[in-house]
């Protein structure tokens, strides 16, 4: 205790009892613990966190359930070329049934229209159904295959390619190509609904050749994958493609139309 007119003394640092003075690590220890958070912050650091998951989240769905990841060059070009032309040839069916539409508004004999309207359909249903010839422009497609190596799906996947690049009627040899067709036999025996043909495979096509023969030429197509089968493969464009074998027309045994 300090006398009159005597101030106290502090203690030394070294003597007990003194308080020892603070390191910068300690005092920086002490500044962020224990947190001293508001409730606003503390919100939306978790929002952000919410948010964040999320995203990650998302980015690998899309990631993973891409159709297209993994695929090679060759078959999206292939996949780009099909869905172009099958765009081409939606908007061609829409003009030519607004064009239908049209003339039956404006014509005055409407009956008459009518039935030269359907008299059409019936030339076209039968040419897709192969019962009657046709003719227009296209392409002539001839398969070689002296080693005996195509398979018969390797023709079916030429069928394929030509039906999505917009063909409308195809003979193989002298077998009309439908839509029931079908292929069997192995390597250098291929039948074609149950018809034995021989090589050289010649198709007859009729669609726009601008469209046919590109869709056959590009990389990783038709053409690439039966020259791999070492088969010669040649393809010309004509304006004038007959295709004239014939299927006889069978009625459904069981189907009949719903108007009836």
């Amino acid at each position: 205790m300090a006398g009159p007119g005597l101030e106290p003394v502090e203690p030394s640092a070294g003597e007990p009892g003194a308080a020892r003075p603070l390191t910068g690590r300690q005092r920086l220890a002490n500044g962020l613990w224990p947190p001293r958070l508001t409730r606003a912050q503390l919100t939306v650091a978790v929002l952000l966190c919410v948010l964040g998951l999320g995203l990650a989240i998302q980015v690998r769905s899309t990631s993973d359930n891409s159709a297209l990841r993994g695929a090679r060059q060759e078959d999206l070009v292939r996949i780009l070329d099909e869905l172009d032309n099958r765009t081409k040839r939606l908007e061609d069916e829409k003009r030519r049934l607004e064009n239908q539409k049209t003339e039956l508004e404006s014509s005055s004999n409407q009956a008459a229209e009518a039935r030269k309207q359907t008299a059409q359909k019936e030339d076209q249903l039968g040419i897709l159904a192969g019962t009657v010839a046709a003719q227009g422009p296209g392409i002539e497609l001839t398969v070689s295959d002296g080693k005996g190596a195509v398979e018969a799906d390797k023709l079916l996947d030429t069928i394929q390619e030509l039906r999505a690049a917009g063909a409308e009627a195809i003979q193989i040899n002298d077998v009309r190509v439908v839509a029931d067709t079908y292929f069997s036999g192995s390597a250098g025996k291929v039948e074609i609904d149950g018809k034995k043909v021989s090589q050289p495979y010649k198709f007859k096509v009729i669609g726009k050749p601008q469209d046919l023969e590109p869709a056959l030429n590009i990389p990783g197509g038709v053409v690439q994958t039966l020259e791999k089968e070492q088969a010669g493969v040649s393809v010309s464009r004509s304006e004038k493609i007959i295709v004239d074998a014939l299927r006889p027309a069978k009625r459904p045994d069981y189907a009949r139309s719903s108007s009836q």
